[in-house]
């Protein structure tokens, strides 16, 4: 177990499993490898605390609970950087970044800059999607409003 101040929840105890290393650390904050990823209180989102830095911390969330039909186009040779055999590796987990305004309805996501990672190596990596259908803010309600209505 190791200890954490945490932008959110302050000073938290947490398994060694859940650090994650991005060696490349996220568009804009590059400096930062070190990151832990654990439940946030509310469903379905997760936090992405930076260990270095205590206020950079990211919401995240799981693309395809916004968009079942989400496919981000990743590129082969970023899947192979992680070890994983594509999108279908058990290994394999996704997620959008997510922005939270003061109006909670506003709230997007970035599907345009998926965030993967190995669960196996814990390592991960920031990409960019080859498809042009996703930008880099989806309003998560709308989206899953519509979501709803494809089905």
């Amino acid at each position: 177990m190791m200890t954490v101040d945490t932008k959110a929840y302050g000073p938290v105890e947490v398994d060694e499993r859940q650090r994650i290393t991005l060696p490349f650390g996220l568009y804009g904050f590059e400096g930062l490898g070190d990151y832990i990823l654990m439940d946030a209180r509310q469903r379905p989102f997760y936090w992405l605390q930076s260990i270095e830095v205590r206020e950079v911390a990211f919401v995240l969330i799981d693309p395809k609970v916004i968009r079942s039909d989400y496919d981000a186009k990743i590129d082969p040779q970023d899947f192979e950087d992680l070890g994983l055999d594509g999108p279908d590796d058990d290994r394999f987990l996704q997620f959008a970044i997510v922005t939270i305004p003061e109006d909670r309805q506003d709230m997007t996501a970035n599907l345009q800059g998926p965030v993967i990672i190995n669960k196996e190596s814990r390592e991960g990596r920031q990409c960019i999607s080859l498809n042009d259908k996703w930008h880099v803010r989806h309003n998560i309600l709308e989206e899953m409003a519509t979501g709803k209505d494809a089905c």
